[in-house]
C-alpha cells in the first residue's frame, strides 16, 4: 500500500478556494472559469475585454457561484498588480492561478516583424511569468497554491513545431521550461506548478481562421480521434490539476490532443 486512500464527498472539490483565470472572457478561459466555479471555487476572471468577462460572471452567479471581472493586460505589471489587489480585496486570498491568456497571429518566419514576435512573447510568456510571480508571492504566505499553465502541443521537443507560428511555438516551449524551473523552487513553499498542452481545440479564436473543408480534413488527418477537442475537455484537465486530486503532481505536462503527439 502506498498510503491510506482518502475519499471526499465530491471529486475535485474546490469549495473555499479562490481562483484567478486569465483570458477568461471567451473560449477555453470561459470554460475554465465555469468549470472551477461549478466545483465551488470563487473566481476572478481577467481579460482585456471586460464585457466578455462580465457575461461569464453573470452566468456563474446564475449558477449560484461567486465571481468578479477585472480588466487586465497580462503583459503589463501595473495591471497585474491591480488584478491581484482586486482579488485580495474581494476574496482575501489566492489559491489557484490558471494562466490562459494568449495570442497566435500567423506570420511567415521570413516576414515576421520584430514587434510582432515581441508582442507574442510579452503576452504568452512574460505574462505567465508576471502573473505566476505575483500570485506565488501570495500563495507562499499561506504555504499552499496551484498554478496551471495552458501551453500547447506547439511547444517543440516532445510536442511539435508549426509553420507560421515561430513566435507562438517559442512562447509555448518557454512556458513548459519555465514551469519546470518554477516547480522546483516553489515546491518547498507548498505551491504546485503544472502545464496542459492542448492540441486542436474548437474555440471562437480558431473560428476566425477561414478554412475550406479540404483544409479542415487535412488538419484533422494526423489526429487519431479525427476531431478537434472541446474547450470543456481542456477545462476538465484544469480542474483536476487545480484540485487536491493531483496533489502529487508538479512540474508535469498533461497533453490533451486526441492522440496527435502519439502519432
Amino acid at each position: 500500500m502506498f498510503g491510506q486512500n482518502k475519499t471526499s464527498s465530491k471529486f475535485c472539490d474546490l469549495n473555499g478556494k479562490v481562483a484567478i483565470i486569465t483570458g477568461a472572457g471567451k473560449g477555453m478561459g470561459e470554460a475554465h472559469s465555469l468549470k472551477l466555479a461549478g466545483a465551488g471555487a470563487k473566481v476572478v476572471l481577467a481579460d482585456i475585454f471586460l464585457e466578455d468577462c462580465q457575461k461569464v460572471v453573470d452566468e456563474i452567479k446564475k449558477m449560484g457561484g461567486e465571481a468578479i471581472a477585472v480588466k487586465c493586460d497580462v503583459s503589463k505589471k501595473a495591471e497585474i498588480d491591480n488584478l491581484i489587489s482586486e482579488a485580495l480585496k474581494k476574496f482575501g486570498k489566492i489559491d489557484i492561478l490558471v494562466n490562459n491568456a494568449g495570442i497566435y497571429p500567423f506570420e511567415p518566419f521570413l516576414d515576421m516583424k520584430e514587434e510582432n514576435f515581441q508582442k507574442v512573447i510579452d503576452i504568452n510568456l512574460k505574462g505567465y511569468f508576471l502573473m505566476s510571480q505575483a500570485c506565488a508571492k501570495e500563495m507562499a504566505k499561506q504555504k499552499s497554491g496551484v498554478i496551471v499553465n495552458i501551453a500547447s502541443v506547439a511547444m517543440g521537443q516532445v510536442g511539435m513545431g508549426f509553420a507560421g507560428l515561430t513566435h507562438y511555438c517559442a512562447s509555448k516551449g518557454g512556458i513548459v521550461a519555465m514551469a519546470e524551473a518554477m516547480a522546483l523552487e516553489l515546491a518547498p513553499m507548498g505551491i504546485r506548478v503544472n502545464c496542459i498542452a492542448p492540441g486542436s481545440i474548437d474555440t471562437p479564436g480558431t473560428h476566425t481562421m477561414e478554412m475550406d473543408e479540404k483544409t479542415k480534413e487535412a488538419m484533422l488527418a494526423p489526429i487519431p480521434m479525427h476531431r478537434s477537442g472541446r474547450a470543456e475537455e481542456i477545462a476538465n484537465a484544469v480542474l483536476f490539476l487545480a484540485s487536491d486530486e493531483s496533489s502529487y503532481m508538479t512540474g508535469s505536462v498533461v497533453v490533451v490532443d486526441g492522440g496527435w503527439c502519439a502519432g
